[in-house]
């Protein structure tokens, strides 16, 4: 059976050429950079090496460049850690309906267990975030602001430059979830999304699983949420993966200033899809069909289920997804559907498409009547 692989949103296949460049720190190369003996310094310096490549890229100093396990664990380290440090000055923190869990649950656990007061951003039928909303919602309290940059379920692309410029105009932090952005939209410097941290994720265009990155800008100093020893100039505590940076620094390199998805082949094929999936009885497109990811489709199917949806497809040999990756399995309705006011039965039949690179005009055409067979069998 062929496989037509449409979830890239969820992860990438790893670059056959970041893995040649990982493969010596699995062996040869082995020192902990902490040990001060020469196996230990060439580790080292190896690891002050990437942490330099990632800094060209971003345009930033390497001290700002923090490296975590993946992008949920830099987005909790910029919300828990910003929170906390700055909570003498204010305990009011805002953020959107729409953002990823590891995100949103954040905000969440600060609110019921640490006495902080979140604002929650609306977005239109779209999905699209009112800066002016934003602006309204800052008080005199107000030390946080984290708004997505493109949203993983359905691709719609947020104004962060126009956001963070307001938050900086109040003297407010600002984050940006850019896990989805990085390798598919225009990349200058990181200094264009007007964020004073920023969290990235390399599995999501062709580098390895279980190392992501954030930026920090100077002089802020996150409290750190992980303890052990002074790594990662004291923001991270725990021994370097050599390996998987080395892997994050070569796709940064390699896949960001040239986005690895190629925007303008995308977009002809997700609208290519977007025409077919629209012609079918009863489904609906989702999001935006202009501000969005050019590799992102999602969509909801009456008086069907996820669950049913997708396992219709994969039999047929199609890997897709009902929005985020990390709740597969779940059967609670998309957050981000129901805060289109999509009611919540109909959330519960959310299906995305994400292409990739390795994507083709034929797998599109293929994809079309096997999505027709499995909407009628789910209805019935």
């Amino acid at each position: 059976m062929k496989t037509i692989y449409f979830d890239y949103n969820a992860t990438t296949p790893l670059d056959p050429q970041v893995q040649e460049a990982m493969m010596p720190y699995f062996g040869e190369v082995f020192g902990n950079p902490s040990s001060v003996h020469h196996v230990g310094r060439q580790a080292r310096a190896i690891l002050d090496d990437a942490r330099d490549r990632v800094a060209k890229v971003w345009h930033c100093k390497p001290s700002e460049v923090i490296f975590t396990s993946g992008g949920t664990e830099s987005n909790n380290l910029a919300i828990f850690g910003t929170a906390r440090a700055l909570a003498e000055k204010g305990k009011h923190i805002i953020t959107s309906t729409i953002e990823h869990h590891a995100v949103l649950h954040c905000f969440q656990y600060l609110e019921k267990k640490e006495g902080f007061s979140v604002t929650y951003i609306p977005v239109n039928n779209e999905g699209q975030i009112n800066p002016a909303d934003v602006k309204a919602a800052i008080r005199p309290d107000t030390t946080l602001v984290s708004i997505m940059a493109a949203n993983n379920e359905i691709g719609t692309i947020q104004p962060v430059a126009e956001i963070g410029a307001i938050c900086r105009e109040r003297g407010i932090i600002f984050h940006t979830d850019a896990v989805q952005w990085f390798g598919k939209e225009s990349f200058a410097n990181v200094g264009q999304f007007n964020a004073d941290l920023v969290s990235f994720c390399a599995h999501k265009l062709h580098g390895p699983k279980g190392i992501g990155a954030l930026y920090i800008k100077s002089p802020l100093f996150p409290d750190p949420i992980i303890f052990g020893g002074g790594h990662e100039n004291e923001r991270r505590a725990g021994t370097e993966n050599l390996a998987a940076v080395i892997g994050l620094a070569e796709a940064m390199e390699r896949f960001v200033k040239t986005p690895v998805f190629p925007r303008e082949r995308l977009f002809q094929m997700t609208n290519e899809l977007a025409g077919s999936v629209s012609k079918i009885s009863g489904v609906h497109l989702r999001g935006s069909q202009t501000k969005r990811l050019s590799n992102t489709i999602a969509f909801t199917v009456d008086e069907a289920d996820s669950i049913t949806l997708l396992a219709g497809l994969d039999i047929d040999g199609v890997c897709a997804s009902s929005g985020s990756a990390c709740s597969a399995g779940s059967l609670e309705p998309s957050h981000v559907i129901t805060a289109l006011g999509v009611d919540k039965e109909s959330a519960n039949s959310l299906v995305r498409f994400s292409l990739g690179r390795d994507s083709t005009a034929d797998e599109v055409r293929e994809v079309i009547p096997i999505l027709e067979k499995v909407v009628e069998m789910s209805r019935r």
